[in-house]
């Protein structure tokens, strides 16, 4: 199973595998629903937060030793401890990529933006 980006201009196209049938690809659009809808679900996350206006909530690209690096800015429940919020965000979401992708995720890093009640 090959992984990379597609060579030319587009930068936003992951390789997911390629045998002599064909070739699949994966967006990291797609991949990006993924983790949002994944983050969703997880316990203690009030909802997706960017640093700035124009910065998205969750940033996908190619680690330099290969797989995914996925960066993750959320808002966090007011009193919960925010290092097992951020724990358990980090193994799902690697899990759930994994899983439906069969991509390798090379790192999970999750950016707790704020706290709310």
């Amino acid at each position: 199973m090959a992984t990379g980006t597609q060579p030319g201009p587009s930068k936003r196209i992951v390789d997911a595998a390629a045998t002599p049938l064909g070739r699949i690809t994966i967006s990291r659009e797609a991949i990006a629903e993924i983790v949002a809808r994944t983050v969703a679900e997880c316990y203690g996350v009030v909802g997706m937060a960017g640093r700035r206006l124009r910065r998205k909530a969750i940033d996908v690209s190619t680690a330099e030793g290969g797989g995914l690096k996925i960066d993750v800015h959320v808002v966090v429940e007011y009193g919960l401890n925010l290092a097992e919020v951020g724990n358990s965000i980090r193994a799902r979401v690697r899990y759930e990529v994994e899983r439906l992708t069969q991509l390798p995720v090379a790192a999970v890093e999750v950016h707790i933006e704020d706290v709310r009640r």
